[in-house]
Order: C-alpha cells, then sequence, then structure tokens
C-alpha cells in the first residue's frame, strides 16, 4: 500500500467501529506513529494505534492542535486471512513520506547503477535510431529530386513508396503491439500507474524501431522523441526485472529510462530529467530523481560519443552584439510586451492544435470500414503528395526549425509553412503509427514566432527585434501550452540552441501561455490522449480502476480545475 500516493478510502465491510474520542497525554513520539503506520502498511493489525484522527502532528511529533473530525472513520476488518487496517492517506503524509524515504535508502547504491546502465542502453538505442532516421531522411530527399526527372511516373512512385512505408508500419503495431503506436508517452504512464502491465511492454522495443524508421522516414510529420521515450522505458525496465529489484525501483528506472529517451533525442539531459518529474510521475521523490539524473547523463554521454557534441540547432544572428555565452543579444526591454503577446498567441493556438490532434484522431478511429493499414496509406498518400511539391515540409521538423534559426526566409513564406505543419502534425498523428509529438510542435512554435519576429520587425523598425529569437521564444512557449510542461520545454530549448540570452523572454512567453490554456480550460494534450489511452484499455478487458495518471490528484484534471 502506497499510503503517500493513494487517496482512497476503504470501503465499509462487515461491520464498522466507531472510535471513541479520547486524549492522548501528549504528543506521540515519531517511532511509534512510524511503527503504527508500518504495520498499517503491512496489513498487520497493530496492538494500539494512536488517535491519528483527534490531532494532527508534523514529522517531527509537535502537536499542530485539534483537526475537524473526519466524515468517514477508519475502519477495520474482521479477524481472518484477509485482516488488516486500513487509513485515510491524507493523515500525515508527511510522516508516511519520511517512512517510505527512510525504508529505501539501503537499495540507493543498486538502484543508482541500474540507472546508468539503463541510460547507457537507451542512448546506444535511440543515438543510433536519431542516426538512422538522418541517413533515411537524406536519401528520402534525394529520391524525391530524382522523381522530378519522371514527372507522372515520379510522382506515383513517391507517393507509393511513402504509403508503403506507413502501411507497413502500421501492421507491425496492429500485428505485433498494439502499444508501441504514438508517441508512447500514455503509455509510459500507464504503466507507471499500475494499469499496463509491464510484461505488454516487452516486445515494444523492436517494433517501435523498425516502425519508426518506417514512419517517421517516410516523411511523417511524428518526431523521433515517441520512440525514444518507449524504447528507453522498455530497456530500463528489463534491467530492473533482470536484476530482481522491487517494483518502485522498476518504477523509477522505467520513468528514468523514459527521460533519458528524451534527452537523447534533443541532446538536452536536464530536459530528460526534468520531463521525468513534471510529467512523467509529477512528483518530487528522491529515488526518481536520482534515477533520473544518471540515466539522462549517461545517455547522452553514450550518445554524444556516437553523434557528436554541440546543440542540435544552430544559428546566426543578425549584425548585433552577441553575449559570450549566448548567440542571441539579450533582448531589450522595450519588445518583453511582444514576447508577452506571443505567449497568448501561443496559447490560444496550442488549444486549436491539441483539438486537431483529438479530432484526427476521432475521425480516423471513426472510419471503421477501413483497416488500419490503409487508413495509415491513406495518410502517407497525403503526406507523399506535399513532399513532391515540397519536399523541406515534410519529416519531423527539425529541418524547419533549423532553417528558421539559421536564415529566416520572408514572412509569406513562413506563414505557408506554418499552415501546413499546423495541419499536418495531427493528421500524421492520427496514422497511429510510432512517432512523438514533441518534434512538430517545436517546429510549429519556431514559425509562429519567427512569423510575429518578422511582422514586428517591420511594424517597428525603430526596436532591435531578431526574428530568430522570437523563433527560439515561440519553441518554448508552444511547448509549455500544449504540453503544460514549462520548465521542460524551457530547459529543452536552451540546451537545443544553447540560446541562454532569451531565458528571461522564454520566462514571459511561457507564462501568458499558461495562464491562456488553463483560464480557457483546455486540458493538457497529454492529458486526453491518457484518457483515450486507458479507454481503450477498458474496452479491451484490462482493468481500468487505476487509471490516473501519476501523481495527479484524483477528481482533478491537470489544468487546475475540477
Amino acid at each position: 500500500m502506497d499510503l503517500g500516493a493513494s487517496s482512497h478510502v476503504a470501503e465499509p465491510l462487515d461491520h464498522e467501529v466507531q472510535p471513541t474520542p479520547r486524549f492522548l497525554p501528549g504528543p506521540p513520539a515519531f517511532s511509534d506513529i512510524e511503527r503504527s503506520v508500518i504495520q498499517l502498511s503491512r496489513k498487520d493489525p497493530p496492538a494500539s494505534i494512536p488517535d491519528l484522527q483527534g490531532f494532527q502532528y508534523q514529522a517531527d511529533g509537535r502537536d499542530l492542535g485539534p483537526r475537524r473530525p473526519t466524515s468517514r472513520p477508519m475502519r477495520r476488518r474482521q479477524a481472518g486471512p484477509e485482516s488488516g487496517w486500513r487509513i485515510r492517506a491524507d493523515v500525515m503524509p508527511r510522516i508516511s513520506s519520511a517512512i517510505q524515504t527512510e525504508g529505501d535508502q539501503s537499495g540507493l547504491i543498486a538502484l543508482a547503477a541500474l540507472s546508468v546502465c539503463a541510460g547507457a542502453a537507451t542512448g546506444a538505442i535511440v543515438a543510433t535510431f536519431k542516426r538512422s532516421l538522418e541517413w533515411i531522411d537524406r536519401r528520402r530527399s534525394e529520391v524525391i529530386a530524382q522523381a522530378h526527372h519522371w514527372h507522372f511516373a515520379g510522382f506515383l512512385l513517391v507517393i507509393m513508396g511513402c504509403a508503403a512505408a506507413v502501411a507497413v508500419a502500421a501492421w507491425l503495431v496492429r500485428r505485433f503491439s498494439t502499444y508501441a503506436s504514438g508517441s508512447g508517452v500514455p503509455e509510459v504512464e500507464a504503466a507507471l500507474a499500475g494499469i499496463l502491465p509491464p510484461a505488454r511492454l516487452r516486445h515494444i522495443l523492436l517494433i517501435k524501431y523498425v516502425g519508426g524508421l518506417l514512419s517517421i522516414g517516410s516523411g511523417m510529420a511524428t518526431g523521433p522523441e515517441g520512440p525514444g521515450v518507449q524504447m528507453g522505458a522498455v530497456s530500463a525496465h528489463l534491467i530492473g526485472a533482470t536484476f530482481h529489484r522491487p517494483p518502485s525501483d522498476v518504477q523509477a528506472l522505467v520513468a528514468a529510462g523514459a527521460g533519458a529517451g528524451i534527452a537523447v533525442a534533443f541532446n538536452a539531459p536536464i530536459a530528460g530529467a526534468i520531463f521525468v518529474l513534471e510529467e512523467l510521475v509529477r512528483r518530487f521523490e528522491m529515488r526518481v530523481v536520482v534515477a533520473g539524473l544518471g540515466a539522462s547523463s549517461t545517455a547522452i554521454l553514450i550518445s554524444r560519443l556516437l553523434l557528436g557534441n554541440g546543440p542540435d540547432l544552430h544559428f546566426a544572428a543578425s549584425g548585433q552584439t552577441v553575449s559570450a555565452i549566448s548567440p542571441l543579444p539579450y533582448a531589450a526591454a522595450a519588445t518583453w510586451p511582444l514576447y508577452l503577446a506571443l505567449g497568448v498567441l501561443a496559447g490560444i493556438m496550442a488549444i486549436f492544435y491539441n483539438r486537431s490532434i483529438t479530432g484526427a484522431l476521432s475521425v480516423v478511429a471513426g472510419i471503421q470500414k477501413w483497416p488500419i493499414e490503409a487508413k495509415a496509406a491513406s495518410i502517407g498518400v497525403l503526406v507523399g503528395t506535399i513532399g513532391w511539391f515540397g519536399p523541406e515540409l515534410i519529416g519531423n521538423g527539425d529541418n524547419i526549425s533549423q532553417r528558421i534559426l539559421a536564415n529566416t526566409p520572408a514572412a509569406g513564406g513562413i506563414m505557408i509553412m506554418l499552415v501546413v505543419r499546423f495541419c499536418l502534425g495531427p493528421i500524421s498523428y492520427a496514422a497511429r503509427t510510432p512517432g512523438g509529438l514533441f518534434a512538430p510542435l517545436l517546429a510549429v512554435g519556431a514559425l509562429l514566432g519567427a512569423l510575429l519576429g518578422c511582422l514586428c520587425q517591420a511594424a517597428v523598425p525603430t526596436l532591435a527585434i531578431e526574428p530568430q529569437a522570437f523563433a527560439v521564444v515561440g519553441m518554448a512557449a508552444f511547448f509549455a501550452a500544449v504540453v503544460r510542461s514549462p520548465v521542460t520545454g524551457i530547459a529543452m530549448v536552451i540546451e537545443m540552441t544553447a540560446a541562454f540570452a532569451t531565458l528571461l523572454p522564454m520566462l514571459v512567453a511561457c507564462f501568458a501561455a499558461m495562464v491562456v490554456t488553463n483560464l480557457l480550460h483546455d486540458p493538457p494534450i497529454y492529458v486526453s490522449l491518457y484518457q483515450r489511452f486507458t479507454a481503450e484499455l477498458e474496452c479491451t478487458g484490462i482493468s481500468n480502476d487505476r487509471a490516473r495518471r501519476p501523481g495527479s490528484a484524483p477528481n482533478r484534471n491537470d489544468s487546475g480545475h475540477a
């Protein structure tokens, strides 16, 4: 029983024992409460239990005064094979957390060592996956360029090749592992919540690798971090299970492995570690922190040995003085209201983007007469058609972000790319092939920020406005608005671009984006996808009793309203 995370109260069993109100002669010592709660967690009926309902205490045993009587008293089972005690989880959460921490210290060294192993495995797998994708992207562009010499026959070759690759990826997912579809984040969250048996994840590794290369390599607007998250989580789970670690350690390793996959996909180790706490487990636990840091740092070490050092995105700022630590200059105070407006715009656009993703999934799922391979192939035909006329418009989006930061196009060209990518991302994700959301939405954020930067530069030429700086800030703001993980987004973009001078504008824009999305009661994208996934699990017969996201409060969504 996890007294610190669960918020359930035991249902009435055979009879209830109404506690007799009484006063303790003094505040109980911490050791007494510790022994009582440990007995409760083992479900052994203790000889005597302090009156935890009458008073509340801090972890040091100081009396905080009488607390309001609870409407539902403590209940006890009758003696028998299933006898035991249960207690409200909101009683002394600090003590239960302290007991859990003290009891878990014994295996911390083993957990740290295994997190390094999980990070090394994740780094090698995701780095080779990323390198393979880069090679496929180059070959795809060369094939499209060569096919233009063959006119209509070349056009058919391109669209049929894209359709075939996406269809094969969809077939692999349907035939061998349906849990390998999409970004993988909802599946990892379900495994951490305990509603998806970890054994079901063991067959994902190969399907995610091969299917991701086929679907993303064909030009689908999905990112490599989706396969990276699941491949890292599965690798970490296999390592924990091989060494027979307790379930709590295995869960910490699964979360750490997923964060290491994010770290390698974007060359952002800090963002990978933060992603574990901010999105996956949604609470601060020292063991999870240790595992996350160990896995992310080791994964980046291995990936940089294979891929090289340096940030993922490079750009040249226009003739202004650049700071010693950033390729972009510090933002002038007069431009801060513009960054605030960018955050508001990013928040509004993110709402439409999230609803486009869920809407596209619903539309594709509603076409029940078509097999999943035919649906995926039709989306592949669309991607191939767009790639024929604009090869730079398809793919995971890294090339678009790089182009915006290196040499910002005119506002008209940015507008066309923004419209195409805004629509293509949700449609590609609806194919249910392996692929993530981060890289495409970062490209949309870069386009949105660059467009506003170009317009502001033309409207107010006296201000020192850098469209590239607006693009960088737009990436972080749009990420924060869509995923609702602003710290992860800020750390990720800074690590990808090394644009440390844009930190304060990022904070301003992310603040505005978070306010807008929460005021308009738009749920984060992974909340919506998690709800869809758990509903599918319930339809397939897997118990949905614990289908609450790890670390989230009961009966509340992640946007903060009931």
